[in-house]
């Protein structure tokens, strides 16, 4: 794989090079603790000093959210509207959820009008139906009856690709740039020509301007840094974490936030490979104190790519892959 060839070109580069063009922070809170999070002293004044955006995810379309982006506004601090929907629809946006998603994106123009906000951009979170998500956390493999009927229904796939590719042209004509936050495992789909993940998950490959892919490595321990390695080669950008916060699932990721230690390292090898970084969470870097560490932060010190680590994660994908592409056969 020639990417393999160029681990030293990338570890060579300059300083200069090192930084990132783009640093993203998410940030998803309601309403009240949003707005503590942005009353605390030197919140905003960080993210100036960092050039840095926020995507904020939309739990709400109410006058207090809509204070917190007029600030930023203010300061200049690039906001994506990061789109969610009510739990009781999904709250990710996915193949079961097309229409809910664009009543949504109606009300936001709507709200965006009414207290004149301004965004960078517009976030689609593509993951499962949260509310799958809890019944297989209660019930496992017994709601496998739930979701194998949806092998046979290549048509799920189509019509909600088809219907999220008319709201993203939507999106485009009112003048925002469209970002689709993925897993990974879209990327070897893609590669795949198969729909198997689609079908099963409910999640969908879709053709936005920038594609964020969820490298989260507080999740995979210790195989964390070798998976980032492995997929960070061709991403337009890269998601980092988790330093705190999210969504809770009871029973599920259960796993601690990134210390410092290691949210450097995977800063330090996202850089390596785009120049577009995102960070979840905002408020996980505030409540540990990372975001003002980040304004005198080296992202030129040493890092030890996980290269020999990620040739096996690259074994684990081409196995995966060759899944993929059998089901695509058998499934067309």
């Amino acid at each position: 794989m020639i990417w393999r060839t160029d681990v030293e070109r990338c570890a060579g580069r300059r300083e200069a090079d090192m930084k990132p063009h783009m640093l993203t922070f998410f940030c998803e809170l309601e309403a009240e603790p949003l707005r503590e999070l942005f009353a605390t002293p030197g919140v905003v004044e960080d993210l100036a000093a960092l050039e840095a955006g926020v995507s904020l995810g939309l739990l709400d379309l109410g006058p207090e959210r809509a204070q917190v982006v007029q600030r930023l506004n203010r300061m200049g601090i690039p906001v994506t509207a990061w789109l969610l929907l009510p739990t009781d629809e999904g709250y990710w946006f996915h193949a079961g959820n097309v229409a809910q998603a664009t009543a949504r994106y109606e009300a936001f123009q709507a709200w965006t009008a009414e207290h004149h906000l301004t965004w960078e951009g517009v976030g689609l979170d593509i993951e499962p139906d949260i509310r799958e998500l809890r019944r297989w956390m209660e019930g496992g493999w017994r709601q496998l009856g739930e979701i194998l009927p949806r092998l046979v229904q290549g048509h799920r796939v189509r019509d909600a690709r088809a219907g999220y590719a008319r709201l993203m042209e939507r999106i485009r004509a009112d003048g925002y740039r469209v970002d689709a936050y993925q897993f990974p495992i879209i990327v070897d789909e893609r590669e795949s020509r198969s729909t198997l993940v689609q079908r099963l998950a409910g999640v969908l490959d879709l053709p936005a301007d920038r594609e964020v892919l969820m490298l989260y490595t507080s999740f995979l321990r210790p195989h964390g840094p070798s998976v980032l390695w492995s997929y960070g080669p061709g991403s337009q950008s890269l998601a980092v974490g988790i330093t705190g916060g999210g969504v809770e699932l009871p029973g599920a990721f259960a796993a601690k936030p990134l210390d410092w230690t290691e949210f450097s390292r995977d800063l330090r090898l996202a850089v390596r490979w785009t120049h577009d970084l995102h960070v979840f969470s905002l408020e996980g870097c505030v409540q540990q104190g990372f975001l003002n560490r980040l304004r005198t932060f080296d992202w030129d010190a040493p890092v030890t790519p996980p290269a020999t680590a990620a040739r096996r994660v690259d074994t684990v994908r081409r196995a995966a892959r060759l899944l993929l592409r059998t089901s695509a056969w058998v499934l067309r």
